[in-house]
């Protein structure tokens, strides 16, 4: 799964990046320490033109009443997200695109405590996470929110846990976005890559309210 981020690259470099037009409510970066229901930078794409915009992460289907009226949905399966209600129709028509800088997975030690990690490309270049999103209106104040599709994890990504974020390469962009016409499910059965950089990080990004580079910085 992918339960926490971090995101570094200023929104200038975001829109350079994906080539995107900005909307007027991006969030605060640096944020070394994303958390479910934060708002985060999504690519959309209508029609070939790209948008970077602020989306919830937390996925609300829009049978929901209530943001709480069920499970939080910060994750889509790759293996069923084309079947489960909540993500079907989104898998088909809204996919987007998540930059990341690394994200964190946890493991336990002996005592039970939560040990976490950092994951990072090796270059350090900008991960770009499959995503979908879903406009939900239910309430007072309408919410565009959106998911990380995961796959399983595969090398060393293993050791640490059994799912990991589907990462999109750039010149897959245009198809996950749906530029280049249909054949997107391919790029979430494509094997992950292991061009990772993993390493402990401090346990102190185990707190919500953690913010600060310190967070990545590894630990021996």
């Amino acid at each position: 799964m992918c339960g926490r981020f971090a995101v570094t690259l200023p929104p200038e470099a975001m829109v350079n990046l994906f080539s995107a037009v900005p909307a007027n409510d991006p969030p605060d970066v640096p944020n070394y320490n994303v958390c479910p229901t934060n708002s985060v930078h999504v690519v959309t794409s209508d029609d070939g033109s790209r948008r970077l915009q602020a989306m919830r992460w937390g996925f609300l289907p829009h049978w929901y009443k209530t943001p709480n009226d069920g499970p939080l949905l910060i994750n889509a399966r790759a293996e069923t997200i084309a079947e489960k209600p909540a993500f079907r129709a989104a898998c088909r028509e809204r996919r987007c695109l998540i930059p990341a800088t690394g994200f964190y997975e946890w493991t336990k030690d002996g005592e039970g405590n939560r040990l976490p990690w950092y994951i990072s490309h090796e270059d350090g270049s900008p991960l770009v996470f499959a995503g979908v999103w879903q406009a939900w209106d239910k309430g007072e104040t309408p919410l565009v929110t959106c998911a990380i599709v995961t796959t399983a994890a595969e090398g060393a990504m293993k050791e640490i846990h059994h799912r990991m974020p589907v990462t999109v390469d750039e010149e897959n962009w245009p198809l996950w976005l749906g530029e280049d016409g249909k054949g997107a499910a391919v790029l979430m059965q494509e094997p992950p890559s292991d061009g990772f950089r993993i390493y402990r990080v401090d346990r102190a990004v185990n707190s919500n309210r953690a913010r600060g580079p310190e967070l990545i910085e590894p630990i021996e």
